[in-house]
């Protein structure tokens, strides 16, 4: 090898290897030497060579450490710049996590606190609850004890006076039907004395006069024979004349002698021609004897005792105030349920009606949980439906009637009549609506009716001063006696005869505008509605029109007019109201009837089977106290329980429950009559608050709505005086609801039953019992076509 190659294969190729990783200028300066040799023809030192190369190597090392160095410090700034953004990073994540660690921790710390604390106050709540319901509970029983308690030193007190009461009434009675007696006999005596002189003073006068009659005939014996005889003729003729003015005068002294026997209402003995006693605004009492002239009006002229507002009471002066009303603290005061103070002043009374037998004895052997299942579907059953309560009456109230009148065995041909029925599919669903429930009525109403009740209000009449006298339609030896399914259905139940006889309807008692007719052994009260009729009138007259009708106008504030026309019975023919701008809403229509004398007082549901209660009780019932928060507006606009035959008159649905019972009721038991009171508080008044509201909610949808309300009372004290209060209840109540929550009084019609319809059976003080209930009876007494 020549010393070139071995030069470049030691030297040269090595450092071409290390200019490859050296920059350019120093690869240069590694190869000048190279360069240097060559071009002086190999002749350099190869010392020189060799330093040269070994410098080389050592700058090219030096310079490799170096950009080594630079490269490490580059790569471990690098890494302390990767590694602090690393742990920048893992902090900053770390922080994050550990936020939302502690984030989570206080959410769950707060939703496990909230969930302790709201664990905490709902048990704490349940214990306040039933500390609260176990202090209720023990003031109820302390109240229930203490009122038990004071109930029975009440009525042990009650009982006390009663009796006291009783022993003094019948120590007086005794005199004072001795007193009588004695008087009575005293102007017997008197009478009969007048009589029989007035008799000896005609028979002495008739002898003398025949005496001088014989004497002249006598004398002129001798004129002729003609003339005698014409004498004797005259003298016989005049004899006829004395014996029948003696036998007339002898009938006198005996109706006189009768009159006298029978004295009329408040003890004074009744003249020659007794006058016509009133019921109502100027009508007579029905039974009355009536003088007549033409078409049943009253002679002119005749007095005529009045009741009714501001008519004076039949026998006994009434002092007056104002529009003839008795003056304010004549009211009778009372104790018991409707028993009048002992030694008050008694109202006036007349005839004693029929002594009433006491209702028999209804034995339930049913169980308390049979009567709550027949309650909840009375459908399925024909059996008579209860109250599911301790000694609950029937839930009807011609069923409360029946029970009274037959006991257990008018309750058995019931259910026979009802499992007839069932048996000739004449078991119908009750209506859907109204009109469905006149479905039978619709087809027999005359085409012309919208024209006949316009006609009504428009009809000329003459206007009149007075308030109308009303006759009383004959009411001797009518019979009732309707036949179905070949039993007889009536008044007094037996197994299969029962009869309806309407006998006269006689006065039993008259106090302040109220009187107490009795028909039989039944008794009946008629107020006067009138007054409440007229609260916040401007005007009211009459006008007397054909057919002996009369029509009533009473003008409100606002323009509107209430019509009424009555028959000459006084029956309601119809009712309007009439707005200002002459819009006109029928309320009552109940078409004349041209079929001479009826009785004034009968209950047409007997000619109708029983009924038979197909909704449950509680649907059929609405007991405030159990349910204030029920809708009311939806329970009384419901239409009637069963078909409606035709349309009936006021006094027919006053008359019968049989009709009543066709529809649904609410009970006011939330208004707790005191015993013997008719007065309601305000804070009980209150409590018809939602009652009153969905009353007023139906007349906003049709004005010429009509509601019952009906007045009772528990069988504390005296049939009498119970018809009394329970119709000052109903009329306390109706009153309210004009006056307090606005109803118009047009739209409200009431009546008292007395003890008759108790719901909880018992003859004691039964606070259940003294109530009143509403209905709104619309269907009927109006036809539904004109609404």
């Amino acid at each position: 090898m020549s010393i070139r190659s071995k030069l470049f294969a030691t030297v040269a190729l090595p450092v071409l290897s290390v200019s490859v990783a050296v920059p350019p200028a120093v690869a240069d300066s590694l190869m000048k030497p190279f360069e240097v040799a060559q071009e002086g023809g190999g002749q350099s030192d190869e010392e020189l060579l060799l330093q040269k190369q070994r410098q080389a190597e050592e700058e090219a090392a030096r310079q490799a450490a170096e950009q080594q160095r630079a490269a490490e410090e580059e790569a471990a700034r690098q890494a302390a710049e990767q590694q602090r953004a690393a742990e920048e990073e893992a902090a900053r994540q770390a922080a994050e996590q550990q936020r939302a660690a502690e984030e989570e921790a206080a959410r769950q710390a707060a939703e496990q606190q909230k969930a302790a604390e709201e664990e905490a106050a709902r048990q704490a709540a349940e214990q306040q609850k039933a500390a609260e319901e176990e202090a209720a509970r023990q003031a109820a029983e302390q109240q229930k004890a203490a009122e038990e308690e004071a109930a029975r030193q009440a009525a042990e007190q009650q009982k006390a006076a009663e009796e006291e009461a009783a022993r003094k009434a019948a120590e007086e009675q005794k005199a004072a039907e001795e007193q009588k007696a004695a008087e009575e006999q005293k102007a017997a005596d008197e009478q009969k004395a007048a009589d029989e002189q007035k008799a000896a003073e005609e028979q002495k006068a008739a002898e003398e006069q025949k005496a001088a009659d014989e004497q002249k005939a006598a004398e002129e014996q001798k004129a002729a024979d003609e003339q005698k005889a014409a004498e004797e003729q005259k003298a016989a003729d005049e004899q006829k004349a004395a014996d029948e003015q003696k036998a007339a005068d002898e009938q006198k002294a005996a109706d006189e002698q009768k009159a006298a026997e029978e004295p009329k209402a408040g003890g004074e003995t009744a003249p020659a021609v007794e006058p016509q006693p009133q019921t109502g605004e100027g009508q007579p009492v029905p039974g009355a004897e009536q003088p007549q002239t033409g078409e049943g009006q009253p002679v002119p002229g005749a007095e005529q005792p009045q009741t009714g507002e501001g008519q004076p009471v039949p026998g006994a002066e009434q002092p007056q105030t104002g529009e003839g009303q008795p003056v304010p603290g004549t009211e009778q005061p009372q104790t018991g349920e409707g028993q009048p103070e002992p030694g008050t002043e008694q109202p006036v009374t007349a005839e004693q009606p029929q002594v009433q037998q006491p209702a028999p004895e209804v034995v339930d052997t049913r169980t308390e949980e049979e009567k709550v299942k027949i309650a909840d579907d009375p459908a399925a059953t024909d059996e008579t439906v209860v109250l599911p309560v301790e000694n609950g009456a029937a839930v009807l109230d011609s069923d409360k009637d029946a029970d009274n009148a037959g006991g257990n065995q008018a309750r058995e041909e019931r259910q026979k009549l009802r499992e007839e029925l069932r048996a000739k599919e004449e078991d119908a669903p009750p209506p859907a609506d109204d009109a469905a429930a006149q479905a039978a009525i619709a087809a027999e109403m005359p085409a012309d009716l919208p024209q006949k009740i316009e006609a009504n209000l428009n009809e000329k009449g003459t206007r009149v001063d007075e308030a109308p006298v009303f006759v009383v339609p004959e009411t001797t030896n009518i019979v009732n006696n309707t036949v179905i399914n070949n039993t007889v259905i009536n008044n007094n139940t037996t197994v299969n005869n029962i009869t309806n006889n309407i006998t006269e309807v006689k006065i039993v008692e008259q106090v302040d505008n109220r009187v107490i007719l009795g028909v039989g052994d039944q008794i009946f009260v008629r107020g006067d509605d009138r007054p409440r009729l007229r609260y916040d009138a401007e005007e009211t007259y009459y006008d007397q029109l054909p057919r002996g009708r009369t029509r009533e106008t009473i003008v409100r504030p606002g323009g509107y007019r209430i019509v009424t026309v009555y028959n000459r019975y006084g029956d309601i023919l119809q009712r309007s109201r009439v707005d200002r701008d002459g819009n006109e809403y029928l309320m009552i229509y109940a078409p004349e009837r041209d079929e001479g004398p009826r009785p004034a007082i009968i209950d047409v549901g007997y000619e109708l089977p029983p009924m038979r209660l197909r909704i449950p009780v509680r649907d059929y019932i609405a007991d405030v106290s159990d349910d204030p928060d029920r809708d009311y507006y939806e329970f009384l606009a419901e239409p009637p329980v069963e078909r409606v035959e035709r349309v009936y008159t006021m006094d027919e649905v006053r008359h019968s429950a049989r009709l009543r019972d066709k529809v649904r009721r609410v009970d006011l038991d939330t208004i707790t009559f005191p015993t013997g009171s008719a007065e309601v508080s305000m804070s009980q008044a209150k409590t018809m608050r939602k009652v009153a509201a969905a009353m007023e909610k139906i007349l906003a949808k049709d004005p010429g709505e009509t509601f019952f309300i009906e007045g009772h009372t528990d069988a504390v004290g005296s049939d009498r005086s119970n018809l009394v209060l329970s119709d000052k209840r109903a009329e306390s109540v109706a009153s309210l609801l004009t006056e307090v929550y606005g109803i118009p009084p047009e739209n409200l019609a009431t009546q008292g039953y007395g003890e008759r319809f108790l719901k909880v059976r018992t003859q004691d003080a039964e606070q259940q019992n003294r109530r009143v209930t509403i209905r709104r009876v619309t269907p009927l007494v109006r036809p539904v076509a004109q609404r």
